[in-house]
């Protein structure tokens, strides 16, 4: 997992400045919709998952109403129907691509994925033919500062709940464990009183590759592709992240 937390962080700086944050909007909004039709319903007290997609809007910054009227609305009749799909492919250079999608019509989902690969020198494969490539994985996100005791003190207690690996940067810090004790960590961190930025279930890759920068550079314009399209939640590769396609992508935003 050794420099999976350098894409989070790519994402919450793009994020920050994103043009496009009203897409951010709609998949929080799914994750919302979702967590109370399925989850238990509207109240957060009582529904870990909906407390989950909450957080998880306001670290876009989706503004409280709407957060509100997004609950409002999938707590009513009128609520939009989503499923999980996901697809997985190969990108150029044999880097492989897990695609998570949410969407209320599965055929234009397929259609749009299939379109996306095709177009930038990828191939759609066939579902589980890329499972063994990805560990499944909790993964939290928090910001430094934003907790009182030290960060060693905090890993040592987080590793007695579960905790598997840390990563550390600049700004951040991210927290791994196995998909099983995802919402026993997230409780944890609540009962810390630790605020989390961002927290998931992700696809981590068991092994990346690394490109030369112009290769690299096909396979994030392969990413925002699917990035941009509104049924893609999640998109996880086996693509490596150097510092000087780190650098290149901080040019970008």
């Amino acid at each position: 997992m050794a420099g999976h937390s350098k894409w989070a962080n790519i994402k919450h700086r793009k994020g920050a400045q994103d043009k496009k944050r009203a897409k951010q909007f709609t998949r929080a909004i799914k994750d919302i919709t979702i967590a109370v039709k399925e989850g238990g319903g509207s109240d957060a007290e009582t529904n870990p998952s909906l407390r989950n997609a909450i957080a998880n809007a306001k670290g876009v910054n989706m503004p409280k109403d709407t957060i509100e009227r997004a609950i409002k609305k999938a707590s009513g009749d009128d609520a939009d129907n989503y499923e999980t799909v996901t697809f997985e492919g190969y990108g150029p250079c044999g880097i492989a691509i897990f695609v998570e999608c949410k969407t209320d019509n599965s055929n234009r989902t397929v259609a749009a994925v299939r379109s996306i690969f095709s177009k930038n020198g990828g191939s759609l494969g066939t579902n589980g033919s890329l499972e063994f490539l990805f560990d499944k994985k909790g993964v939290f996100t928090i910001e430094r500062g934003k907790f009182k005791i030290p960060l060693e003190e905090l890993e040592l207690q987080l590793i007695e709940g579960g905790a598997e690996d840390f990563e550390e940067s600049d700004n951040y810090v991210t927290i791994y464990t196995n998909f099983t004790n995802y919402g026993k960590m997230g409780e944890n961190l609540e009962n810390l009183n630790i605020q989390v930025k961002n927290s998931e279930i992700q696809r981590v890759p068991t092994s990346t590759n690394e490109l030369e920068l112009d290769e690299a550079k096909k396979i994030m314009n392969l990413i925002d592709k699917f990035e941009d399209d509104d049924d893609v939640q999640n998109v996880f590769h086996t693509l490596a992240m150097t510092d000087e396609l780190a650098d290149a992508l901080d040019e970008k935003d």
